[in-house]
């Protein structure tokens, strides 16, 4: 096995298992995006006659092939592969010979590295807002369904003006709409084309065509000049963990509601029971263990930003290998909120609220009977907020 950045000297094992870390199990997200990254840049080199017809077309063939054999199961990234990149170099040269080895020209494994992520990025960006819609579709949902349902609203957890399962469902659903919008401002900075700016100094005297890629892969803009695509690295990540961390402050949010609307003390609702799990010593027990886990969930996805924002802090301009350990924060974010507003998606469309435990005192009518007064009465609001306490207090 040669790795890319080999030159025939030896390498103790112990360096290679520190180094490669977890890249060759983390790439196996990654195979699909670096095939289509190294599809695109071969067919710029054929363009610009640095390949011909022919090599073009067995690189192009040939990497197709590794990406099917892959999903099948054929092969799979190693240790000794280091990376997801090495393990389609190498094998793609086993498969068409020396020609494989001719796919590197114009570019360097920092910007095939970071080509390949911001086209993951730009997928996993896709999918969490498509379950962002799911979760929005199960309250707008439990809304129509049980909306009219009374509850009290509360501020500093005391009851404090009448609300209802409508109000509720909707005020959740405009802050996932809200962070729907914050995951299109973070393909912002996604959405640029590192590719061929090599280690982040260019291809001197190689005449590559960078826009050509850029309309291949659907990236929105070239990312110019290419000293800037080292600097950026991070940022495209910690801007989608930033917004991801506020989805599941809001979904953390969520949960600890209805963690307090299924207590003894308030029984609002009833979850199904296979929504819920059960003591190993109380056999009468049904626990909301989803909903504790989502709310903790909040809380790895933040912690993941901070790595992020950690590791980049005060590195130099240029490529640094302490970005490599970004890989497993963003991977896990990622996974942790799909997986989480999808299965907060299933339970509350099992919710049911139990309005016969929902009870409302007069007090809660406070506010709307001194609204009433200035309404009817032509007096001032505080006159009115003053009789309407005083009544109270009797």
């Amino acid at each position: 096995m040669s790795r890319l950045w080999e030159k025939g000297l030896p390498l103790d094992e112990r360096v290679l298992r520190y180094t490669a870390g977890e890249d060759h199990l983390l790439d196996a997200r990654l195979v699909a995006y670096d095939v289509r990254a190294s599809v695109a840049h071969a067919e710029m080199l054929g363009e610009q006659q640095l390949l011909t017809a022919e090599e073009c077309e067995a690189i192009v063939a040939g990497l197709n092939e590794l990406l099917v054999d892959f999903q099948a199961g054929k092969w799979q990234i190693s240790l000794q592969d280091e990376d997801v990149h090495t393990a389609l170099e190498t094998r793609l040269t086993m498969k068409i010979g020396e020609t494989g080895g001719r796919v590197h020209l114009g570019r360097s494994r920092n910007d095939q590295v970071l080509t390949a992520i911001r086209l993951y990025l730009r997928d996993a960006t896709s999918e969490v807002r498509e379950s962002i819609d799911g979760l929005c579709e199960s309250l707008e949902s439990l809304s129509s369904a049980q909306g009219e349902i009374i509850l009290p609203g509360t501020t500093h957890m005391q009851h404090a003006m009448p609300s209802s399962v409508a109000l509720w469902s909707q005020g959740f659903g405009e802050a996932f709409q809200d962070a729907r919008d914050g995951l299109d401002a973070a393909l912002r900075r996604i959405n640029k084309n590192p590719l061929g700016s090599a280690a982040g100094y260019g291809t001197p005297g190689l005449p590559i065509d960078r826009d050509s890629t850029t309309a291949k892969l659907g990236f929105a803009e070239t990312q110019e000049p290419v000293t800037a695509v080292q600097l950026s690295r991070g940022k495209a990540e910690a801007g989608l963990l930033f917004e991801l961390s506020l989805l599941m402050q809001d979904l953390g949010r969520l949960a600890t509601d209805l963690l307090l609307f299924y207590t003894q003390e308030y029984r609002y609702i009833a979850l199904a029971p296979e929504v819920t799990t059960g003591s190993s010593i109380m056999p009468q027990k049904r626990n909301p263990d989803v909903l504790e886990l989502v709310r903790g969930a909040a809380g790895t996805v933040q912690a993941s930003l901070n790595e992020c924002l950690l590791i980049m802090a005060k590195l130099p301009s240029g490529f640094q290998r302490d970005l490599q350990r970004m890989k497993p924060p963003v991977f896990r974010a990622i996974d942790i909120t799909i997986e989480s507003v999808d299965i907060m998606a299933y339970l509350l469309s099992t919710i049911r609220f139990l309005p016969e435990n929902i009870q409302l005192s007069d007090e809660l009518y406070a506010t709307e009977e001194a609204y009433r007064m200035v309404r009817d009465e032509g007096i001032p609001f505080r006159e009115a907020y003053r009789r309407v306490a005083e009544k109270l207090r009797k």
